[in-house]
C-alpha cells in the first residue's frame, strides 16, 4: 500500500463512489478502481462491499481509513519540520578554506554574520590538492577552492560560486636587485632560487611555466605551503615566491612585482553541492562570501550587506 491508496480509501468513504472519487482527485474512475483493486491485494480481508448502488467501506476498511487519517496528518507535519528547517535562518552552516582564503575570508564572514538569527558557522581548514576539493563538499556546506586560469575546470558536480580572479605577484627580499623593476619577466627570475607550495597544488604549474617560457629548470630550494611562513622565509632571503596580491598578508620586508608573459592568477571560488543551497542559511552565508569578496578586492568601497546568493547560473564559472 502506498499513502495514495490510503487517501483514495478515505475519500471513499466520504464521498461514496467511485466517480466522486475520481471526481475530487481530478483522474478518472478507471484509475481510482485500479488503485482500490491494488490496495486490497495487499489487505487479506475486504476493505469494499456494494450497499445497493454505493461502495461503502467495511469494518476493516473504515479502520485502515481511520488510519490514513492519522498518516496525512504524520506526512503534513514531516513536510512542515522540513519546510522549517530549510528556512531556519540561524542554522549550522561549514564552511571549508584553505589557508590563505580562511585567513582573509573567514574573519569577514564572522564579522558579518555577528547578528541576532545569522547562521552559526562551523569553519574549517583544508589544504589540499586541486583535484580534492570537489570531495571535500560531501562533508561541508561550501568549500573555498583555488585554481589556476589555466588549470582544468572544476566537475560538474558541484555547483561553483565565482569570488575572486586573483593576480599573483613574484615576492621578493626588500633590496633584492629586481625590485628595481615594476614588472618581471620569465628571464628575470629563472635563475633565481625559489620557495614555492608541495606536488599536486595549484601553484606549482605557474613556477614550472616560468621555467617553460625561460627555458631552463627553475631552482626550487623549499617547499612551503602556508604563505605566511613563505613570506618569512623570502624575507629573510632564502629566494622568490610566488603570493597573491589580496589575500596574502602583507609583510613589510618584502616586495611584490607582477609577473609578465606568464599567466600568473587564480580563480577563488565557493563550491557546493547543489542540493545545499536549499537552506537558507546556507545561501545567506554564500552571500556573505560574495560582499566578503569584493570587500577583499575593493578595502576602500563600501559594499552594501546583499540578498541571498543567486543559486542560479553559476556553473558559468565553468566556461573561464
Amino acid at each position: 500500500m502506498d499513502v495514495r491508496q490510503l487517501r483514495i480509501l478515505r475519500e471513499l468513504g466520504e464521498l461514496g463512489s467511485v466517480s466522486a472519487v475520481a471526481e475530487a482527485l481530478l483522474v478518472t474512475p478507471s484509475a481510482i478502481s485500479q488503485q482500490l483493486r491494488l490496495l486490497q491485494r495487499s489487505i487479506p480481508v475486504p476493505l469494499t462491499e456494494r450497499s445497493g448502488r454505493r461502495v461503502v467501506l467495511t469494518d476493516a476498511g473504515q479502520a485502515l481509513a481511520d488510519a490514513a487519517v492519522e498518516v496525512e496528518t504524520a506526512l503534513a507535519r514531516a513536510r512542515q519540520t522540513i519546510t522549517d528547517f530549510l528556512e531556519q535562518p540561524d542554522g549550522d552552516v561549514s564552511v571549508a578554506a584553505f589557508h590563505s582564503a580562511g585567513a582573509t575570508f573567514f574573519p569577514l564572514l564572522l564579522r558579518g554574520l555577528a547578528g541576532p538569527d545569522s547562521p552559526r558557522l562551523v569553519l574549517a581548514d583544508e589544504d589540499v590538492a586541486q583535484d580534492r576539493f570537489p570531495r571535500l563538499t560531501r562533508d561541508y556546506d561550501l568549500v573555498l577552492a583555488h585554481r589556476l586560469d589555466h588549470a582544468p575546470p572544476w566537475p560538474r558536480t558541484v555547483t561553483v560560486t565565482p569570488l575572486l580572479h586573483e593576480p599573483l605577484g613574484v615576492a621578493l627580499p626588500a633590496g633584492h636587485p629586481l625590485t628595481g623593476k615594476t614588472r618581471l619577466s620569465p628571464q628575470d627570475v629563472a635563475g633565481q632560487p625559489w620557495i614555492t607550495v608541495h606536488d599536486g597544488f595549484p601553484l606549482l604549474a605557474t613556477i614550472e611555466a616560468i621555467g617553460t617560457a625561460a627555458n631552463r629548470r627553475v631552482d626550487i630550494v623549499h617547499r612551503i605551503n602556508e604563505f605566511s611562513v613563505a613570506a618569512e622565509a623570502v624575507a629573510a632571503g632564502a629566494g622568490l615566491a610566488l603570493m597573491p596580491r589580496w589575500t596574502a598578508r602583507r609583510h613589510q620586508a618584502i616586495v611584490l612585482r607582477p609577473l609578465s608573459d606568464v599567466h600568473a592568477q587564480r580563480h577563488i571560488d565557493a563550491l557546493h553541492r547543489p542540493e545545499r543551497t536549499a537552506r537558507r542559511a546556507v545561501r545567506t552565508v554564500l552571500a556573505e562570501l560574495r560582499r566578503a569578496a569584493a570587500q577583499i578586492q575593493n578595502p576602500d568601497a563600501d559594499i552594501p550587506p546583499g540578498p541571498e546568493a543567486d543559486t542560479g547560473g553559476v556553473r558559468a564559472a565553468q566556461k573561464q
